[in-house]
């Protein structure tokens, strides 16, 4: 739980803000992705199942702070695809940080030794290394063995030269609580903060069985929790994110809290899931029909609760309530005794599938700007020649 001072009063400022203009949704996070090629391929990602003309597509530097700019929001997030495989990954981070934007740099790490000259340490820079568990976990999930060593090579690299680091590790049926544990205990020895979050069930995800249900989530994150008495494990979260993970709370899903802006445009309704796109954000907040999204209302929801929905609803909640969120934080997260109610599941709507038509949609785009792109230039070649 424990958050930079400087970054928790500034985001607690922003939230103050909103909540005195009356406002009922605005950003908390924005989450730009820049591109989604990747260097790995892991089985529970739904990111990167796209053809190489639409992985082959970069977000210009201007576009990635445009979207800042335009979103408003006090944190971006970069995930991906690897952000660090993208050209001009270090200007992009140059012109976030210079607009006083907290910039979470989301990475596997492999090419983090050879591009820390690209970045200067910041207080509103931060790298968040993916590690999904200990060695031989973390290199099964990401499908190539190796990856565990050179991320925790990487993270030493990194603290050495002064920059802030955190991991962030996504958790899947089948893995055990003891385990996870030892693998909070290795945070604490390599001295980095820790972020959580159970796997949401992309449709596209070569691995369709490990994903868990609301009921595993809950027990699952007791269990941890509850090895984790008198531990100083360094959560990037709220204590309210956490205690809903422990089914101590319950929630609706805040959607809009982290917007995604990636090579389609504004994704609708949420990070996890492309239901449509919209070209600003201002057309993203108003004609999406949020209130269609959501556990208990959408298929595609009903296990999800992935911290892009949920923390920032865990942040309004503890601003309505101080107290409540500061006794959470004294008590420390409940593991035993009866659970919040969970949500009616019974009236959602069924799930659409239309991934096959934005793809397409897409390359056709992608065709059109390449047919002008080289008309252009034959114009402009034949204009020399005469």
């Amino acid at each position: 739980m424990a958050i930079p001072f400087f970054k928790e009063m500034r985001i607690g400022g922003y939230l103050l803000k909103q909540k005195l203009l009356g406002r009922k949704r605005y950003p908390l996070v924005l989450m730009l992705e820049p591109l989604f090629r990747c260097n790995l391929a892991c089985v529970g990602c739904g990111k990167i199942d796209y053809p190489d003309a639409i992985l082959n597509r970069r977000m210009t530097a201007q576009e990635c702070w445009d979207a800042a700019d335009e979103c408003g929001a006090p944190m971006v997030a970069i995930p991906g695809g690897e952000p660090l495989i993208h050209k001009e990954i270090g200007e992009i981070v140059r012109g976030l940080v210079a607009r006083k934007k907290f910039v979470s740099l989301c990475t596997n790490a492999l090419l983090l030794e050879k591009k820390l000259d690209l970045f200067e340490p910041s207080p509103y820079l931060f790298f968040s290394v993916h590690l999904d568990g200990l060695r031989d976990h973390h290199d099964k999930a990401v499908s190539q063995k190796g990856v565990f060593d050179r991320a925790v090579s990487a993270i030493k690299a990194a603290k050495a030269r002064g920059f802030t680091v955190n991991v962030n590790a996504t958790i899947f049926d089948g893995h055990p609580a003891e385990e996870i544990a030892k693998f909070l205990d290795l945070t604490v020895e390599l001295g980095v903060g820790v972020s959580m979050s159970p796997g949401y069930a992309y449709e596209r995800a070569p691995d369709q069985e490990h994903f868990l249900n609301r009921t595993k989530t809950k027990k699952l994150f007791r269990d941890v929790f509850a090895m984790g008495k008198g531990k100083k494990w360094n959560f990037m979260h709220s204590g309210l994110f956490l205690d809903f993970l422990a089914g101590n709370q319950q929630y609706e899903c805040t959607p809009w809290g982290m917007p995604a802006r990636n090579i389609f445009g504004w994704q609708k309704p949420c990070y996890l899931l492309g239901e449509g796109y919209a070209k600003t954000f201002k057309e993203l907040m108003e004609t999406t029909d949020w209130e269609t999204y959501g556990t208990g209302k959408y298929e595609k929801c009903a296990d999800c609760m992935a911290h892009c929905g949920y923390e920032p609803t865990a942040a309004t909640a503890a601003l309505n309530n101080p107290l409540k969120a500061m006794w959470v934080s004294l008590r420390g997260i409940k593991t035993s005794g009866p659970m919040a109610p969970e949500i009616d599941m019974s009236k959602q709507r069924p799930a659409q599938y239309i991934f096959s038509e934005q793809v397409q949609k897409k390359l056709s785009e992608i065709r059109k700007d390449e047919a002008a792109a080289a008309q252009a230039k034959a114009a402009q070649k034949a204009s020399t020649a005469a």
